[in-house]
């Protein structure tokens, strides 16, 4: 799906300033239906690799090839279809003030000029897979910034592309709803989707169990593979829910939300090749 091989991006200096070496030696492949975490602080280079995957950027040297697009050597005019195949998620969500939810998610669609029909159809079926079906007519500005993000991921799922990419999801909201963001990731790659997150939230990527890639100073230092998930102890099993944790000292414990409506993702998403009615997510 995203393969770099031997890459390098220098940015030009300016006048007596000295050329910026932000990625180099860069080799990597991130294979269908993975779940991946790219690690790394401000100015490591996270930044520059995802403008090369966007072919925003091109690489000054080395190859980038995404979905079967080697960027060397596509055209201008191509770009835009190779945008479609990825579902970008920002850190400022970018979603448009005076348009409702529901709208600026079908603007996405419109823009590329798929029929009303399917607009009608696609639309309030991502929106519910995130959970928010009823804050389709809600201004960004009465959403949360979790609300707003998920609404942002609803807008990167429009087109079904095989790719989402996330440039830190949770850098813009509490560490409680940073998590249901990372869980709506999580159920959206088990039914096939590519996921890359782009952040420098070390204790988050580690939390998740997957492949983290480690960049510092423009190079891949690490790429640690997916662990396996310990098994909870019968005493981890027992402890009480977050929904449990948050209900008031001496009340008895308010009765946990569908997985739907608490983290945004849908109950016991099972692989089956498509979605119900033949929607895929």
């Amino acid at each position: 799906m995203i393969r770099f091989e031997n890459v390098k991006k220098v940015y030009p200096g300016t006048g007596k300033s000295p050329d910026i070496v932000a990625l180099q030696n860069v080799n990597l492949h991130i294979g269908k239906g993975e779940f991946v975490f790219v690690l790394g602080h401000s100015g490591a280079g996270k930044s520059t690799f995802l403008k090369l995957i966007l072919r925003e950027e091109a690489a000054t040297e080395g190859r980038v090839i995404v979905n079967g697009w080697d960027l060397s050597t596509i055209k201008n005019r191509e770009i835009p279809y190779l945008r479609r195949g990825l579902g970008v998620v920002f850190q400022d969500f970018r979603l448009i003030p005076t348009m409702t939810a529901y709208e600026n998610v079908a603007f996405a669609m419109r823009v590329t000029n798929i029929p009303e029909k399917q607009i009608k159809r696609r639309v309030p079926y991502v929106l519910n897979l995130v959970g928010l079906r009823d804050k389709a007519y809600s201004l960004p500005q009465e959403l949360s910034g979790g609300e707003q993000q998920r609404i942002a991921l609803a807008r990167a799922l429009v087109h079904s592309p095989p790719i989402i990419i996330a440039d830190e999801p949770t850098g813009n909201i509490d560490p409680e709803l940073g998590v249901e963001i990372m869980e709506l990731l999580q159920a959206i790659n088990t039914v096939g989707t590519t996921v890359v997150v782009v952040t420098h939230e070390r204790d988050l990527a580690l939390r998740f169990h997957k492949r983290v890639i480690t960049i510092d100073h423009g190079e891949v230092v690490a790429d640690a593979p997916a662990a396996p998930r310990r098994r909870r102890t019968p005493a981890e099993a027992a402890a009480p829910t977050a929904a449990q944790r948050g209900s008031a000292p001496g009340q008895p414990a308010r009765p946990a939300r569908p997985a739907a409506a608490r983290t945004g993702r849908p109950a016991a998403p099972r692989h089956t090749g498509a979605a119900k009615g033949g929607e895929q997510p």
